[in-house]
């Protein structure tokens, strides 16, 4: 004959029981973390060439090519398989981020001087530069609206362009400056970092409005996102004095957690398939890896050690392999020194220092 508990003795054992349950999967990845291999430095390339500058850098894993924002230079292209220079991308001057549609076969950057360089992703041929501001940071692209979204932290604004045509579709004002990484939902919407103001904005790409904005709790300087659609999670870099990444829900903006991560996030990845988040740290040169045991609840997988200020990064979701850059430099006390990210953050790079790092789990 079953008892009849009080429904207090109901709601404990319940709450034991998933506490016991959750333990037990945070041991299982702890376990599995312990007996895999760690990532290691695979290969370091460096390549010929004047002081270096960088800014984010972007993977096409069909082609083994890896795109790499060198500002002034232009775009560089670089074949991780050959592990060699290809070519830099016709009229792309000023290029610090990439943008890669392979439903369009098109590649965009986003140049400083607030255009756009769109080219075949085939045939890495230029097919136009387009102004549509007077600065740019960075692009990203909203799938639903087809739309390119430009980060323009000078002017206070997002630009909006047409992804298929190369056609300025708009402007959006923002309350920032500091405009970082953005990830589209697959809705229509786009989370845009707001760095200066420790917020995550939720833009309607299709109305070129704000829908909401979320104060980053336990948050400073947010940089680096990504987004888990399955669960709808932003995660969320943040490289204050107090580095973490923040697990946000993207439906009420509520911070579910904090992480521990390293100083000088500038990259956050979301593998899908592994359930992974990656945080690539430059000033403690670190790559730090979360595993989503549930949508509330992360276990460290590891915490590997790169090079000094190797910031930005692109994984291979397939082969798992980490892509990043760094080069040899100096904080010279006679030019400005950015001490917003360190006391001693390099203004300065040396020749035939630009280094291309692959690591992988061997």
């Amino acid at each position: 004959m079953k008892a009849n508990l009080p429904k207090s003795t109901l709601r404990n054992d319940c709450r034991n029981t998933c506490w016991l349950a959750a333990a037990a999967a945070l041991f299982s990845l702890s376990s599995a973390a312990s007996a895999q291999p760690f990532y290691r430095l695979e290969s370091a390339v460096v390549l010929k060439g004047a002081a270096p500058d960088w800014d984010y850098v972007t993977l096409d894993p069909v082609r083994s090519y890896l795109y790499i924002g060198r500002r002034g230079d232009g775009v560089m292209v670089y074949d991780v398989a050959a592990k060699k220079e290809v070519m830099t991308i016709e009229n792309s001057k000023g290029a610090g981020s990439i943008k890669l549609v392979p439903e369009l076969d098109r590649g965009y950057t986003a140049n400083e001087d607030g255009s756009t360089t769109m080219f075949k992703l085939s045939t890495l041929k230029t097919l136009k530069r387009v102004q549509f501001g007077k600065d740019s940071d960075a692009v990203f692209y909203e799938p639903l609206t087809r739309q390119l979204v430009f980060t323009m932290g000078d002017s206070h604004a997002l630009g909006f362009v047409d992804a298929g045509t190369g056609k300025v579709v708009g402007q959006l004002a923002m309350d920032s400056h500091k405009l970082d990484a953005s990830a589209p939902d697959g809705q229509g919407n786009l989370f845009v970092a707001e760095r200066d103001k420790d917020r995550v904005a939720k833009v309607d790409v299709k109305r070129r409005k704000v829908a909401a904005e979320w104060n980053i709790d336990g948050c400073s300087q947010p940089t680096g996102l990504a987004f888990d659609s399955t669960n709808q999670r932003i995660f969320i870099g943040c490289r204050g004095d107090k580095p973490v990444l923040a697990v946000m829900d993207s439906g009420t903006g509520k911070v579910v957690t904090t992480l521990p991560i390293g100083r000088g996030n500038d990259g956050v990845v979301f593998n899908a398939q592994s359930r992974q988040i990656y945080a690539s740290n430059g000033v403690d040169a670190n790559l730090v890896i979360y595993a989503q045991v549930d949508a509330n609840s992360y276990a460290l997988i590891e915490a590997d050690t790169t090079r000094p200020y190797a910031r930005t990064m692109a994984l291979d979701p397939k082969s798992g392999k980490v892509y990043t850059v760094t080069a040899e430099g100096a904080a010279d006390p006679a030019k400005k020194i950015n001490t917003a990210v360190s006391a001693f953050y390099p203004n300065t790079y040396f020749d035939d220092t630009f280094t291309v790092l692959t690591y992988s789990r061997k």
